[in-house]
């Protein structure tokens, strides 16, 4: 692995008193693009907002690029760290290009309006994700897809060498959702490292280098996608009986869920007393 851009050693978080997960430590190089994966509470997205210095760690230490988090002021972490959160309110009247402008606020002076070149660079980030045709366009009118690509040409327009993505395909259609995979692949071949929080482990498995699963309130796994996507791992933190098979012809893993006898039983008197059957 190439020298670390991100390391976590002995991190512990939470709200509160109440701990979501302790003793996590991982160290992530460049152009790594990892997955943050767990069953729903596992605190995924805890962990992200956590080392992006948005909730307050309970213990621990974090640093990028060998400099202590508490060491950066907030303007100089936004040079370093791009972040797309979940559920981005974006209010009415603004454009496309108006949130990917926005971006570049990081750069700019508190006198300094945004320069050509910040238009620029702007437009060049809407062509990449195929949003161009929407830079003028108020953002409260275009679909979910289209919105999640504008504010990942935000991202991509803060040129910041770590990129955060917290479930950024949550809601989309297949095709969008592997677009998404794409950009950040395409990204971390070009010496970003991308750290995403993701649902979708079949795209994890055939996108992801590198795989972080979350689970009984630690990290479990820290590995490939191959070495992490086990059953025994699997079932063990998300709680289930975990399916993984391998295709041969292409090398990806497929994930899915077993369902018992037991339990297709006890759904079919269920659902024959809630139908009236």
């Amino acid at each position: 692995m190439s020298e670390a851009v991100i390391q976590v050693a002995q991190l512990k978080l939470g709200y509160g008193d109440r701990c979501v997960l302790k003793e996590a430590s991982f160290s992530i190089g460049k152009g790594e693009i990892v997955g943050i994966i767990g069953c729903n509470g596992a605190g995924k997205s805890t962990l992200l907002k956590t080392i992006r210095g948005l909730l307050p760690k309970q213990g621990g230490r974090i640093s990028y690029f060998g400099k202590p988090l508490e060491e950066y002021q907030d303007k100089e972490l936004a040079t370093k760290i791009a972040y797309l959160q979940q559920h981005v309110e974006l209010g009415f009247g603004y454009t496309g290009k108006d949130i990917v402008m926005a971006g570049r606020y990081p750069y700019m002076k508190w006198w300094e309006r945004e320069s050509d070149a910040d238009e620029r660079l702007a437009l060049a980030c809407m062509e990449y994700t195929g949003t161009a045709d929407l830079a003028d366009r108020p953002v409260n009118e275009v679909s979910g897809g289209q919105k999640q690509r504008i504010l990942i040409a935000k991202v991509l327009a803060q040129q910041t060498p770590i990129i955060f993505l917290d479930e950024p395909t949550t809601g989309l259609d297949m095709v969008y959702q592997e677009e998404i995979f794409r950009f950040a692949k395409a990204l971390a071949a070009q010496g970003k490292t991308v750290l995403m929080v993701v649902h979708e482990l079949n795209l994890a498995s055939k996108y992801c280098s590198r795989i972080l699963l979350l689970g009984e309130g630690t990290l479990l796994a820290d590995g490939t996608p191959q070495e992490v996507f086990t059953e025994e791992l699997l079932s063990r933190a998300y709680k289930a009986d975990i399916k993984v098979e391998h295709d041969l012809v292409n090398g990806n893993l497929h994930i899915s869920t077993r369902v018992s006898e037991a339990a297709k039983l006890r759904e079919a008197e269920l659902l024959r007393q809630i139908c009236g059957n």
